[in-house]
Order: C-alpha cells, then sequence, then structure tokens
C-alpha cells in the first residue's frame, strides 16, 4: 500500500503519522514515481516547526529531495517506465510514492545509486550554486564554511579543493573536525573549544577571507563579518541555530561587505540550470572528485527519529530514508 509521512500541524516531531494513500496516476507532462531513498535537510525541519509557510491547511507532506523509479508516464512525457531520475521540491517527498512533472526530474546515471542521488539533489545542487553563483570561487582563493561536516559542508569541501581554494572550516568536536579534514579543508576550528574569529585571521596572517558560506545563522553570522576582507562576500544561505535577527544592513559598512541570502529552488526555476547542475555534479561523483558520506539510515516510518538526529546535530554527512 502507498503511503506518506505527513504533520498534522507545525510543530513537533510528535506530529509525524502515517496517512495511506492511493498511488497516484500521472496527468500531462507528469510521472508516477515510486520513491527508493529519500534525502533528509534542515528546510524539512523549518517546514515541519512553521518557521517556513504552510502550503496546505494540515496533513503537509515535507521532503525535498528523492530519488526512484518511474512507474507511469503521462501524455506528452519523453521518460520511460522503469527509468532511474532523481528530483528537488520544497515538499513532497516523505512518501513511498508520487506524481513529480517531468520538467522537475534529471536522469541519475548508472555510475550513481539510488541512496547517493536522494542525498545530494538538495545538498550537492545547493553547493553548485553557492560556489559558481552567490560567491564564484576562483584558484587561490580563501574561503571559511560553517557546518564544516554537515552533508553540505562534506560537499562542499571537496569542490571547493577540486578548484583550487583553500577552505577554512567550522564544526563541533574532534571527530567531526577529522571528518571535515578528509574532505577537502585545509584547516578545521572546532567550534566549541575555539575562537573561529582568532582562528581565521591568524591562519590568514590577518588577511581574512574573501568569503564565509554560513548556514548556521544566529550563533555565527555576525562573527562572519569579522573576517571577510574588504569588498568580501557574506553567503547566509541557513539557519539551523535559528535565525540572524541581530543583523543590521549598517553592519556591512565595516568592510564595504556584500551579502546574499540565496535558495536553492529560485535556481531550479533557471531554464536549463537544473539538467546541467545536476550533470555537473553527477560526473565530479562518479570520478570521485566528491565522494558522498551517507552515515544515517531511517526507515521513512521513523523520520520522528531523523529529524531528532538532525536538530540535535547527532548526524555526519548525509542522511537517507528509505519507503
Amino acid at each position: 500500500m502507498a503511503y506518506a509521512m505527513a504533520i498534522k500541524a507545525p510543530g513537533g516531531r510528535d506530529q509525524f503519522h502515517r496517512i495511506e494513500i492511493e498511488p497516484p496516476q500521472p496527468g500531462p507532462g507528469e510521472v508516477t514515481l515510486r520513491h527508493t531513498a529519500i534525502g533528509l535537510n534542515f528546510i524539512d525541519v523549518y517546514f515541519r516547526s512553521g518557521l517556513y509557510p504552510w502550503p496546505v491547511e494540515r496533513d503537509l507532506v515535507t521532503g525535498a529531495e528523492a530519488a526512484g523509479v518511474i512507474e507511469a508516464v503521462g501524455e506528452g512525457v519523453d521518460l520511460k517506465p522503469g527509468q532511474r531520475v532523481a528530483y528537488t521540491l520544497p515538499n513532497g517527498a516523505y512518501a513511498s510514492h508520487r506524481v513529480v512533472a517531468a520538467d522537475q526530474l534529471v536522469p541519475v546515471p548508472d555510475a550513481i545509486s539510488d541512496e547517493v542521488a536522494a542525498a545530494v539533489m538538495v545538498k550537492g545542487l545547493t553547493v553548485h550554486y553557492l560556489i559558481h553563483h552567490s560567491f564564484e570561487v576562483s584558484d587561490g582563493d580563501h574561503v571559511l564554511f560553517h557546518a564544516a561536516a554537515g552533508g553540505v559542508g562534506l560537499i562542499a569541501g571537496q569542490w571547493l579543493k577540486a578548484k583550487g581554494v583553500t577552505v577554512y572550516g567550522t564544526a563541533g568536536g574532534p571527530e567531526k573536525c577529522a571528518l571535515a579534514s578528509d574532505h577537502g579543508y585545509a584547516h578545521v576550528i572546532d567550534y566549541r573549544s575555539e575562537d573561529f574569529v582568532k582562528e581565521v585571521m591568524r591562519l590568514t596572517d590577518g588577511a581574512g577571507v574573501e568569503a564565509v558560506y554560513d548556514s548556521v545563522g544566529a550563533d555565527t553570522l555576525m562573527k562572519s563579518l569579522d573576517v571577510i576582507k574588504r569588498f568580501g562576500t557574506l553567503v547566509s544561505f541557513g539557519q539551523s541555530s535559528g535565525p540572524p535577527d541581530q543583523f543590521k544592513v549598517g553592519d556591512l559598512t565595516r568592510n564595504s561587505l556584500r551579502l546574499t541570502r540565496p535558495t536553492l529552488f529560485h535556481h531550479t526555476t533557471r531554464p536549463g540550470w537544473l539538467l546541467k547542475a545536476s550533470a555537473e555534479l553527477f560526473d565530479m561523483i562518479a570520478k570521485g572528485a566528491i565522494k558522498i558520506e551517507i552515515a544515517q539510515r531511517f526507515d521513512l516510518g521513523d523520520v520522528a527519529a531523523a529529524h531528532e538526529a538532525l536538530e540535535g546535530r547527532k548526524t555526519v554527512g548525509s542522511t537517507v530514508l528509505i519507503p
């Protein structure tokens, strides 16, 4: 029986409950997918908690990325049943089956497993736009990336290193710092025992970095401003520790800094971007330049436990849910 893990109302993890659904049928331009793996991301927590506005009154099905097998296609679709595909959309992935618009799907190469594809559509494509568009890095740049041991951070460290960038990271505890060091980071700072501002300035001989990529928010954003070179860029792309409400536009005047707050789903609407970016991401993985660490697996029915681990910063690398 097809099913989904839905949320009754914005709030805690106890809102998750299983609902039985009829296997959906595709309309024109759509396909029906049977999910084989679903990615876990902080955006799922933001929707569950109500931090991001709900698109429905109740029984919201969250989940922003998944991989699966096409079971049926609608009129005007070139894809075929049995084809392996992946996607990223704001919600709807916490289900065994769903209907997706065909133009939102990307083919999964033979060299990429379903679990890896499901784990990188949000995180890998986020890294793509961060380092190619939000602040386009160049060989020889120095940047700071917070949450270096997380799913996005581990991909970023490897991709940035491949581009000739010296990347500094922050992580909590020796194990996470060691993990990040193994994934492209030149230096990893343990924020639990070290002041990352002092360490970055020491490591750069007082020069600072061209950019900071900050998905942590309240705990780090104001200090991030202190390590950016004149005319440098702060990329704020998340708020795992809470919204950085203390920030004021005038704070940028300390070094004529630039600030950007991009989102993935604005990029996916750009014509041709999704196919191009995902193909580049899969190519980097297939040739071994980026290795994906799937460190946690949960049954989809245990999604509440997965959220608890994510919110408690008990996860490293990527986490997938298996229907």
